[in-house]
C-alpha cells in the first residue's frame, strides 16, 4: 500500500466532513442519545455502530434503490443492508408475496408449496438438486460443517484467509507470518483455538491447498469463489476449478459460500464459471431483506446426509431450527427469485456496476493514484494500492482506516451510503445512471480534495 501522505490534511478534511454531518442529521443524533439507554452502543445490532459518524444514520423509509432518514435527507443506496437488500428495498413483488402471507400465517414448523418451488427455481440457476433453508448463511455453513464431518469422518475444515462466513467459529482463522493457521485478532469469546478445528490458505495457492488436503485431516473446503470481505479478491485463471480437482482427488468436500458472489449473477460464479461444487450456501439477498439462508447439495452428498442421519433425533443433532424453511421467509424467496433477481435484471445491474468501475478508474487514471478498482458482477470496490490484490492479506495491507473513513463521510455528506466496512458499492435492479453518476461526482469530489494541488 502507498499510504496517503498528508495525514494532517486528511484530518482536517475529516473534521470538516463531521461537522456537515452533525449539523445535517441533528434528528438521528437525538435518537442516538436517546437510544443510549435501553441499547448497547445506542444500536440493536453492534455493527451499526461502525460508521464513520458520531452516530449512525436513522432510517424512515426506504424504497428502491434510495433511503430517507429522519431529518428527510434523501439517500442514494450502494449498501443495501451489506447485500441484504441487493434486490432493492421494498421489491413490490417481495412486499406483495410477504403481506399475502402473513395474513395466511408466518411459520408453522410444517412444509408450504413454495419451499419446494424455490429449491427448484435454485436447482436450475446452481445445478445442485437437493436445498435445505435456514435463517440465514450463518446457520446454512454452521449446519453444512456438521453434516461434513458427520459424512466424512474428518475434523478440520479449510477456509481462506481472511475469509469470511458469518459468525461460524471454525471460519474466523488467518496467517501469521510463518504460514501457520491462528485466530483472527478480536475474536471475540473464541471457544478454542482455530488450529484445532481449521486449517487457513491463502487465496490463490493451489500449492497450499494440496499440501493441507494431502494430511487427511480436512473434511471441508468452504470459501467464498472471490473474497468479498477485506475488499474483493479475485480468483486466478484455473484457481477455483484447480480447487475442485484437488477436492477430488482427496475426498474434500467442495463448497462455495456465493451469498456475496450472488452478484455475479443468477447463478453466482458457479454457473457464471461452470463449476461443479458439492455445496452451495446463499443467504440474506434470495429472501429481498426477509430473513433466510439456503443450503444446496450435489446428490451424492446429500444421500450421504441422509443415510448418516437418525430422523428421530434430528431436532437435538446440531442442524436446523424452528423458523427455518418457515412460510414467510419462503413467500419472500419465491417473489424474489422469480420476478425481481431475474437473469435480465442482473445483466441490467452488471452493465451499470461496468459503468461505475470505468468511473472510477477513470478517476484513478486522471490524478495518477497507487489505487485499483475491482468487480464481482454488480459489485464493486476500490482499494488503495496499484494492482489488484491476489489474497487476502495483500487486501488487508492496503487497508487505510482514516483514509476509508473519509470517503465513506464524503459519500454519506453526498446522499449516498456505500458499505461501511470498506469502499464497496452494490447495484440494485432499481439503481439508475443517474444514481451511478452521483457516486462518480462524489468520488472525483473527494479525490480533488485530497490531491488538490
Amino acid at each position: 500500500m502507498t499510504q496517503y501522505a498528508d495525514r494532517q490534511r486528511l484530518a482536517e478534511l475529516f473534521a470538516k466532513e463531521v461537522s456537515t454531518y452533525v449539523a445535517t442529521h441533528p434528528n438521528s443524533q437525538k435518537a442516538h442519545q436517546k437510544s443510549q439507554a435501553s441499547l448497547v452502543n445506542g444500536v440493536p445490532m453492534l455493527w451499526m455502530a461502525k460508521w464513520p459518524g458520531p452516530f449512525p444514520i436513522y432510517v424512515e423509509s426506504a424504497k428502491g434503490a434510495h433511503f430517507t432518514d429522519l431529518d428527510g435527507n434523501d439517500f442514494t443506496d450502494f449498501c443495501l443492508g451489506d447485500t441484504g437488500a441487493m434486490s432493492g428495498h421494498a421489491s413490490a413483488p417481495t412486499v406483495k408475496a410477504v403481506q399475502d402471507q402473513i395474513a395466511k400465517g408466518a411459520t408453522f414448523m410444517l412444509p408450504t408449496l413454495d419451499a419446494a418451488r424455490n429449491a427448484e427455481t435454485l436447482g436450475a440457476r446452481f445445478g445442485l438438486p437437493k436445498w435445505q433453508f435456514t435463517l440465514s448463511a450463518t446457520d446454512a455453513n454452521r449446519h453444512l460443517i456438521r453434516f461434513a464431518r458427520q459424512v466424512t469422518g474428518k475434523a478440520k475444515i479449510a477456509v481462506h484467509d481472511y475469509c469470511y462466513h458469518g459468525s461460524v467459529d471454525e471460519t474466523f482463522a488467518v496467517l501469521d507470518d510463518q504460514g501457520n493457521t491462528i485466530s483472527r485478532p478480536n475474536n471475540i469469546g473464541k471457544p478454542s483455538e482455530l488450529n484445532t478445528t481449521t486449517v487457513s490458505l491463502p487465496f490463490n495457492d493451489l500449492v497450499a491447498a494440496e499440501r493441507a488436503f494431502a494430511t487427511g485431516e480436512v473434511a471441508l473446503l468452504l470459501i467464498e469463489p472471490g473474497l468479498t470481505n477485506i475488499g474483493i479478491v479475485l480468483p486466478e485463471a484455473g484457481y477455483l476449478e484447480g480447487l475442485q480437482a484437488l477436492c477430488l482427488k482427496y475426498d474434500v468436500i467442495f463448497a462455495l459460500d456465493e451469498t456475496h458472489t450472488l452478484s455475479a449473477g443468477a447463478g453466482g460464479i458457479t454457473a457464471r464459471d461452470n463449476l461443479k461444487p458439492d455445496a452451495v450456501v446463499l443467504g440474506k439477498t434470495i429472501g429481498g431483506g426477509v430473513p433466510v439462508g439456503a443450503l444446496g447439495f450435489s446428490e451424492e452428498l446429500s444421500e450421504k446426509i441422509a443415510n448418516s442421519l437418525e430422523l428421530e433425533s434430528i431436532d437435538v443433532g446440531g442442524v436446523g431450527g424452528t423458523l427455518a424453511g418457515n412460510a414467510l421467509s419462503m413467500a419472500a424467496v419465491r417473489a424474489t427469485l422469480e420476478e425481481v433477481l431475474t437473469p435480465e435484471n442482473f445483466s441490467r445491474m452488471e452493465q451499470l456496476a461496468v459503468t461505475w468501475q470505468a468511473n472510477i478508474q477513470a478517476t484513478i487514471d486522471e490524478y495518477e493514484l497507487p489505487w485499483q478498482v475491482s468487480r464481482i458482477g454488480c459489485r464493486g470496490e476500490y482499494s488503495f494500492r496499484e494492482t489488484a490484490p491476489s489474497t487476502g492479506a495483500e487486501a488487508a495491507a492496503a487497508e487505510d482506516f482514516e483514509l476509508g473513513q473519509f470517503l465513506q463521510l464524503h459519500a454519506i455528506n453526498q446522499g449516498i451510503l456505500m458499505t461501511p466496512f470498506h469502499n464497496m458499492v452494490l447495484v440494485s435492479p432499481d439503481t439508475s445512471a443517474a444514481d451511478i453518476e452521483k457516486h462518480h461526482r462524489h468520488f472525483r469530489d473527494a479525490v480533488s480534495l485530497l490531491f488538490a494541488k
